[in-house]
């Protein structure tokens, strides 16, 4: 077996551990049930891409969206999925939200379970084995959703996987996400706006560089957000 080989095992292997992978039936359902009918529905087609040029089609790439609504885990697939990069969209989800019957689903969506207060070392190795298998991760850089406009506070858990990654050779592109939409808390028939930012990168993988790329992120969110506003019509404002 070749390393190519025995490496796509070994993720094979790691990921049964977390999560059951993409289902073959269920994706291509998903992609008709949330981005052909509810978000055309909901938003009555009114859904804006913005930045398109700034996604990487190749590569690793690690999408840091803001997180004003559930609907962002449909808006993102919906924009920079397989139906436009020609690859998926793996979520890092909390713990809390892989249970029940949405967890039925979101383990077979490509999602996969991390805890943000002590994040297992499976999780972030198999966080670090999709992004050097070139593959296309979303994680949430402020942790929960905020439907106000106080000031950006970010989690450091992104810079730190970003940093794991680095440490090991992957080459990361981090691209900000600022998504929108007409009101703080989505209605029906609202506007609703997604905007990619130009790529970050972690100069280093040291405290300091880890803190560097989080502000680096908070700005570019803060830009990328407020185009997105501009577009459903709400201007951001912040203190």
């Amino acid at each position: 077996m070749t390393a190519d080989g025995t490496a796509s095992v070994a993720l094979t292997e790691r990921e049964r551990t977390l999560c059951n992978g993409i289902n073959p039936w269920l994706a291509p359902l998903a992609m008709l049930l949330t981005q052909d009918i509810a978000l055309r529905f909901y938003f009555r087609g009114r859904v804006t891409v913005l930045g398109r040029e700034n996604l990487p089609d190749s590569g690793p790439v690690l999408l840091a969206p803001t997180h004003r609504s559930r609907w962002d885990a449909l808006m993102l697939p919906h924009a920079a999925g397989r139906r436009v990069t020609g690859r998926d969209c793996r979520f890092m989800v909390t713990s809390d939200e892989m249970s029940g019957l949405q967890g039925w689903f979101l383990h077979r969506l490509g999602c996969f379970p991390v805890n943000p207060r002590k994040p297992a070392a499976a999780s972030l190795r198999f966080a670090v084995d999709l992004l050097e298998g070139g593959q296309q991760m979303v994680m949430f850089p402020e942790g929960r959703i905020i439907q106000n406009d106080p000031e950006m506070r970010l989690m450091p858990g992104l810079a730190r996987l970003t940093a794991l990654a680095e440490g090991q050779g992957v080459a990361v592109k981090v691209i900000p996400v600022g998504i929108a939409y007409g009101h703080a808390k989505p209605r029906f028939g609202d506007r609703a706006a997604l905007c990619f930012g130009p790529a970050l990168r972690l100069q280093g993988t040291d405290r300091s560089a880890i803190a560097s790329l989080t502000h680096e992120l908070c700005g570019a969110l803060q830009s990328a957000e407020g185009l997105a506003r501009q577009a459903v019509g709400r201007p951001l404002q912040r203190p």
